[in-house]
């Protein structure tokens, strides 16, 4: 009877430690890398299955413009934010939406390959001799304009609008000129520092 209860005590605070150290865990900040085609509010699904943390995020990371983040930034969840936004049916809800992001990642990949790097890197190469004298930024924003929709504004690809091809969360809703303009200027000014910046790296890389 003795040795019955002896393995049961360190049975339960066995548990005990456990549920300790899952809790601690639970609350732990996480690092997550932009991925190509993500939105503050794709983000916010995976880690919450709803909008809730798009806010919490951008104020984490010092974002200014929730519609404005890039592929490759390295972005802080908040793991106290996480509990908040999942309370009582986290191990219900957060199972499901862990297992549907990598399916989004899956799809976004390939288009966006499809769409800019294998049929538009051939081009590229051939009209560089012609790119390399232009050496002012309208020229170099034309000459991107050209290769990602013909100079059209109205044209789609996907999740991908108008004259510069532009992400349809980064001109959240308004697809006219005058605002296709000013965000494509936006992006690649914070991105590339100038259009001459970003036709380089058009150039090397078949998107910019």
């Amino acid at each position: 009877m003795k040795l019955g209860k002896t393995v049961l005590f360190s049975t339960v605070l066995a548990a005990g430690a456990g549920l300790a150290m899952g809790a601690t865990d639970a609350h732990a900040s996480e690092t997550y890398t932009v991925q190509s085609g993500d939105t503050l509010s794709k983000i916010s699904h995976k880690f919450a299955g709803n909008d809730s943390l798009v806010n919490t995020i951008a104020k984490a990371n010092k974002i200014s413009n929730v519609n404005m983040i890039f592929a490759g930034q390295e972005l802080t969840i908040d793991g106290d934010a996480k509990a908040e936004a999942a309370p009582a049916q986290e191990t219900k809800a957060a199972a499901p939406v862990q297992q549907a992001a990598p399916v989004q990642e899956t799809q976004a990949a390939p288009v966006q390959q499809t769409q800019a790097a294998a049929p538009v890197q051939q081009t590229a190469p051939v009209q560089e001799t012609q790119a390399a004298p232009a050496g002012n930024s309208s020229s170099a924003k034309e000459w991107i304009a050209q290769r990602e929709s013909g100079g059209s504004y109205s044209a789609t690809n996907g999740q991908y609008i108008g004259r510069y091809q532009l992400s349809a969360s980064y001109l959240n809703g308004d697809y006219s000129e005058a605002n296709q303009e000013r965000v494509a200027d936006q992006y690649v000014t914070s991105r590339y520092g100038s259009w001459e910046g970003a036709q380089s790296f058009w150039q090397a890389n078949g998107w910019y």
